[in-house]
Order: structure tokens, then sequence, then C-alpha cells
């Protein structure tokens, strides 16, 4: 596979060092200089480069299933689905599995991968897979939720619903819905 003119054209990195840390993030500063000469120091969250993922559960009655979860940025409970980080040595599957055991209690004999998605990619350096998991059988893992989730089993004929939820606002999770649909229509 061929370059495109955009990897071709990747501005230098000069230096690249830590400026800030917590807990759950790293703060980057790269140092660049681009095609044209321009120098820049852009910020970054540095990741762990394995990613995350996202599962929209389907099932044989055509219901998705999502999970109402506690979010810390807008302080609320957000309805969205599955998602969690790839574990050491897991494959993106692997760990959408164990997420949706963790997560609504369901393991799946089938995964069909949408897309991978890009997170905010001027500062972060992640990608989500999403996927639709079919064939669910119950199957439950402990997860590390710090209380117990609630599992939301929505019909696949009332998109239009679920997008007008006012606690269904996740970026993501809108991104994955619209995927599903477009591969519900092609099939």
């Amino acid at each position: 596979m061929s370059k495109t003119n955009n990897e071709k054209n990747l501005p230098k990195i000069h230096a690249r060092k830590i400026v800030a840390q917590s807990r759950l993030f790293r703060v980057e500063q790269i140092d660049l200089e681009f095609s044209n000469g321009a120098k820049r120091e852009f910020e970054r969250i540095a990741g762990n480069g394995r990613g995350g993922v996202m599962v929209l559960p389907l099932t044989q009655d055509n219901h998705l299933l999502l999970i109402r979860e506690y979010a810390a940025g807008p302080h609320s409970y957000q309805l969205g689905f599955p998602k969690g980080l790839i574990d050491p040595g897991e494959t993106p599957a692997e760990a959408g599995n164990r997420e949706l055991q963790e997560e609504v209690g369901f393991a799946a004999e089938q995964f069909d991968e949408l897309k991978s998605l890009a997170m905010a990619p001027t500062f972060f350096k992640a990608h989500m897979h999403v996927f639709i998991a079919q064939v669910l059988t119950e199957s439950r893992l402990d997860g590390d939720e710090p209380e117990p989730l609630e599992v939301v089993k929505w019909p696949i004929d009332k998109i239009d619903e679920l997008l007008a939820q006012p606690d269904f606002t996740e970026a993501r999770s809108i991104a994955a819905l619209l995927l599903f649909e477009r591969w519900r229509n092609q099939k």
C-alpha cells in the first residue's frame, strides 16, 4: 500500500517530552517542523497504543443492548453502548467480548467490526474499534465498574427515538449507531 500525500509530508518530530501527568493521563509535548519550515509545539494525551472498543449487542429479537452509567465529565448518568480499553495481549474482538460480559452479562459468538474511529485525533493517539455483537448467550464477568450498570434494551426500529433521548449524547455512541444503521441497510 502506497503512502498518501498526507503521509509523505508529515511534520518532522524534533523532540518529545511529558509535560504533565495524572493517575489517568500523560500529556506529551511534541516539537514539530512542517514541510514549509513552520515550527510549532503541540500537546497531546499520550496513549498506550492499544486503543478501546465499543460493542453494539444485537439480540435475536432485534434489540440493541445499551448501558446507563455514571459519566464524571457532565456529572450525570448517560446512556451508551458497552465500551472499554483493550487489555495487554487482547485482540479488539476479545476485548469487546470481555466488556460485553462485564457490562451487560452476555457473550457473543459473532463480532463484525464496523469501523475503527479516531477519538479527537488532534489531541489523542487513540482508536476505538466499533463492533456489532450477535448470537448472544448469558455470561457474566466481574468488571471494574463502581456500581451495577443499568442495561437498557432498545428496539432497532426506534433509532430516531434513541437519538432523541436527553441522556444519549456521547458522540462515539451516536457515530456507532449511525454506522449500525448503514450496516443494517446494506443487509
